[in-house]
């Protein structure tokens, strides 16, 4: 039974990831509220489903044309630097303040964007 729950969890975190909405932020609540996994344990689900997610995806947003390259490294070298200071930083802290911080997050972000589409509306 165990395993049709994480298929279900998988599949509802996946949805939103393929179509490049950050599926992080709905799969890691979904397994530590849904799941029971610990905190590190679904950040690390997470970063590991994200390469075999996002290749295919940008193979097709590069044939679709969709690509902006201008700038490119201004991006991925932070991005790949920063993402192996927070994955160290991240086996180092304690799995309450990783979780009360990814919330802190979450809500930071539902204001963003509730302001967003407010502004837009």
């Amino acid at each position: 039974m165990e395993f049709y729950l994480y298929l279900l969890l998988g599949f509802l975190g996946g949805i939103p990831a393929g179509m490049g909405m950050g599926g992080g932020t709905v799969t890691i609540p979904l397994l530590t509220i849904v799941g029971g996994v610990a905190q590190k344990v679904a950040q690390a689900a997470n970063l590991f489903a994200f390469a075999p997610m996002s290749l295919p995806t940008l193979k097709m947003h590069a044939e679709g044309g969709l690509l902006k390259t201008e700038g490119l490294l201004w991006v991925v070298v932070p991005a790949l630097l920063f993402s192996a200071v927070g994955a160290l930083s991240a086996s180092f802290l304690p799995a309450d303040f990783l979780r009360k911080g990814f919330g802190i997050f979450l809500i930071l972000l539902s204001v963003f964007s509730l302001k967003t589409v407010l502004s837009d509306g």
